[in-house]
């Protein structure tokens, strides 16, 4: 009897998870390894930050999406290191070993190694961290009732830094909480003095995408209110002000850290394996000194004619690496192996209610239809149908009430342990 070539992936993102399926029910062995239980659907993060949508919608257990799988077994664990030379993923409960391993890790926030901006500001690469800047925000608020001699100091200003498709979509989502709900929930309280503040190092916002999609955001920002700091690096953070290289600050409680992202690097690969903190691999994917090791995703630094830089670090090229790599491992001759290439098909941002912009390959629209494309877009890339029902529930709930009744805060319990 053959014996079924066994495969780890290290990371249930959209390339782990993508690769899985594609190798879902075939003859090979699969075991997919995270350090959490779901499939996060990162593009709704802000909303779940912002009180909008439930993180059970967005959130979807490894283990339900495997459950009718012959192939396929998820491991709830932390990978500390790998050792290549003798086929192993090292965690603090087990040993794996495998044939073929693929690292598909994802990013963090990237702090660019400030520990004061790492330790007092939020980052928004997963769902805790969603539901801490719900909590915080909410939280600020609530101390400010009983504290009301601090309420007019801008320690309440929302200070978001990043104008990429994150910062925006956030700065849009917490002007309208500014403006339809926060009044409701808190009425003795003057939001005017309320600041929802961009700070961006470019010029405009949303650098990567068309010059039509900049101006028409930078025009929807205003629109909504938001104060658009344009050319200004955030230096520092001491947890009360934002510090600017230009010797601007900021007063506020509430940072959000969407200014970049590096990888997930694990230990065992030497530097000279990686570039900018992401693993060195082929057109096939393989990194670069391995037979057997291959990368995805956001993780991975592939160069091509058309990228000589890379790959940018999104989500269709992190799902169209993991199909083709899938595919090339169902192959039964090497030879026949196809190389990568990425189709750009595009990319959008909303900005707030009939908002949104959208580049893709063929034409760029932006406003009402923008708006509705991006909706119609996100919920048929969710995964399960109960959560598209929840999120489109949600969503048809907010635009004609224009509120939610997801504002809550959740904080872990602390249990004293303290003998007594």
């Amino acid at each position: 009897m053959e014996t079924r070539e066994k495969i780890i992936i290290i990371g249930g993102g959209f390339a782990g998870l993508q690769l899985a399926k594609t190798l879902n029910n075939k003859n090979k062995k699969v075991i997919v390894l995270d350090r959490v239980n779901h499939h996060m659907f990162q593009p709704l993060f802000y909303q779940v930050a912002c009180g909008r949508i439930e993180p059970s919608n967005i959130s979807f257990p490894f283990r339900k999406i495997f459950q009718q799988s012959r192939n396929t077994q998820f491991r709830l664990t932390d990978v500390k290191s790998i050792d290549p030379a003798n086929n192993k993923v090292i965690t603090d409960e087990a040993e794996f070993t495998y044939d073929k391993l693929i690292i598909a890790t994802g990013c963090k926030t990237n702090f660019f190694g400030n520990k004061d901006l790492e330790s007092k500001a939020f980052g928004m690469k997963n769902t805790q961290e969603a539901i801490g800047i719900r909590n915080h925000v909410l939280m600020t608020f609530e101390k400010l009732i009983l504290e009301k001699s601090r309420s007019d100091d801008g320690n309440w200003n929302i200070v978001i830094v990043g104008s990429g498709p994150t910062g925006v979509e956030l700065a849009g989502a917490f002007s309208e909480m500014k403006k339809e709900i926060l009044p409701r929930d808190y009425p003795y309280m003057n939001f005017d003095q309320l600041q929802i503040i961009l700070v961006s190092s470019t010029e405009k916002p949303l650098a990567v995408m068309s010059p039509e999609a900049q101006e028409k955001s930078e025009k929807y920002l205003k629109e909504l209110g938001v104060k658009f700091l344009s050319g200004e690096i955030v230096t520092d953070y001491d947890g009360d002000k934002v510090y600017m290289k230009s010797g601007k600050e900021i007063p506020s409680n509430n940072v959000i850290w969407a200014a970049g992202v590096t990888g997930n690097v694990i230990d065992g690969f030497p530097s000279e394996n990686l570039v900018r903190n992401r693993y060195i691999v082929d057109r096939y994917n393989k990194v670069k000194g391995y037979e057997n090791v291959y990368a995805l995703g956001d993780i991975a630094y592939m160069e091509t004619p058309k990228y000589p830089q890379g790959h940018p670090q999104v989500a269709n090229v992190a799902i169209n690496q993991a199909k083709n790599l899938g595919k090339n491992f169902l192959r039964k001759n090497k030879n026949e192996w196809v190389e990568y290439e990425y189709k750009d098909q595009g990319s959008l941002a909303t900005i707030g209610k009939h908002r949104a912009v959208v580049d893709l390959p063929f034409i760029k629209f932006q406003g009402l239809f923008a708006w509705y494309f991006w909706m119609f877009l996100h919920l048929m890339l969710i995964l399960s149908v109960r959560n598209k029902l929840a999120i489109f529930f949600n969503w048809m709930w907010s635009y004609f009430n224009k509120d939610s009744s997801l504002r809550l805060i959740i904080s872990p319990s602390q249990k004293n342990n303290t003998q007594q």
